[in-house]
């Protein structure tokens, strides 16, 4: 994987994190907390997508080829 598109994948990851948590404390999130005792699907797919991001975007950088 090119160097641009890991560091690309990475800065995307971290900025989809920081939007999912900071999405975990809003009110919405609170109250589907209160009755299901999950928070808001949304919030659920930021995460998980920001994971997924970060994750690929640091193998890239760490595995990639030198040419």
């Amino acid at each position: 994987m090119p160097r641009m598109t890991s560091v690309a994948l990475l800065a995307l990851g971290i900025l989809l994190l920081v939007y999912g948590i900071n999405g975990s404390d809003s009110a919405a999130s609170s109250f589907s907390r209160a009755v299901s005792g999950a928070p808001t699907d949304k919030t659920i797919w930021l995460i998980a997508l920001g994971i997924i991001g970060v994750v690929t975007g640091g193998v890239g950088l760490v595995f990639r080829k030198v040419p």
